[in-house]
C-alpha cells in the first residue's frame, strides 16, 4: 500500500499564508506602535511651538494696551498688522564677541516668533491644535474690587467697584493638558506647564 503525497500547491499556499501573517504581526505589532509615538510627538511640540508663539503674541499685545486679550482673531490680526510688530520681527541685532583669537560679529534676529516643525512661522498656524484642528483656548481674568467709603459715625457713604480685565491670560491646548499662564495666579503668568 502506497501512500499518495499532497500535491506541492497545497504546501506553497500554506506557506504563503504564514508569510502574510508574519507580515501582518510584524506591521501591527512594530511599526504601527512606532508611528503612532512619532506622530503623537510631532503633534506635542507641534502644539507647545504654536502655543509659545501665542505667548509672544500676548506679551507684545500687553505691551502696547496694558492688557492681554481673550480673542484669538484679534491677537492675530494684532500681530499681522501691527508696525510695531511687524518692525520687530524684522529687525537684526548685532553682538560683537571679542576673542583672543579673533573677533567674531553674530546676527540675531529679534522676531519672537519661533518656526514650527511644519514649516516656518505663519499666523494662521496660531488659531488651531495641530491633533484635531480644535482652537487653541485663551482666557483672560476679570478681577472686580469693591470699596467701601465709611464716615466718622459708621455709617456707609457709598461702595467704590472697579473691574480689570485682562491682567493674566491663559492659554490651553485643546488635545492636552498642556497650557501657559494662568487666570488666578501672577506666580504662573507667561509660565509654560511643560518647562
Amino acid at each position: 500500500m502506497s501512500k499518495k503525497a499532497e500535491p506541492w500547491y497545497i504546501h506553497a499556499g500554506l506557506w504563503a499564508v504564514i508569510v502574510v501573517l508574519i507580515v501582518i504581526l510584524i506591521q501591527v505589532s512594530i511599526t504601527e506602535p512606532t508611528e503612532v509615538l512619532r506622530t503623537k510627538k510631532y503633534n506635542q511640540m507641534e502644539s507647545r511651538l504654536r502655543m509659545t508663539n501665542l505667548k509672544h503674541a500676548q506679551i507684545l499685545y500687553e505691551r502696547k494696551y496694558d492688557k492681554f486679550s481673550d480673542n484669538l482673531d484679534t491677537l492675530i490680526n494684532f500681530i499681522k498688522n501691527d508696525s510695531s510688530v511687524l518692525k520687530l520681527m524684522a529687525t537684526i541685532d548685532t553682538v560683537k564677541i571679542y576673542r583672543l583669537d579673533g573677533d567674531t560679529t553674530i546676527f540675531k534676529s529679534r522676531n519672537p516668533f519661533s518656526d514650527l516643525i511644519s514649516g516656518p512661522f505663519n499666523y494662521d498656524s496660531l488659531y488651531t491644535s495641530p491633533r484635531s484642528g480644535k482652537l487653541f483656548i485663551v482666557k483672560i481674568d476679570t478681577l472686580l474690587e469693591i470699596d467701601t467709603v465709611i464716615n466718622r459715625r459708621g455709617r456707609i457713604v457709598k461702595i467704590d467697584s472697579i473691574t480689570t480685565i485682562g491682567k493674566r491670560y491663559l492659554i490651553q491646548s485643546p488635545d492636552s493638558d498642556d497650557k501657559i499662564g494662568d487666570v488666578n495666579s501672577d506666580a504662573l503668568l507667561n509660565t509654560e506647564s511643560w518647562e
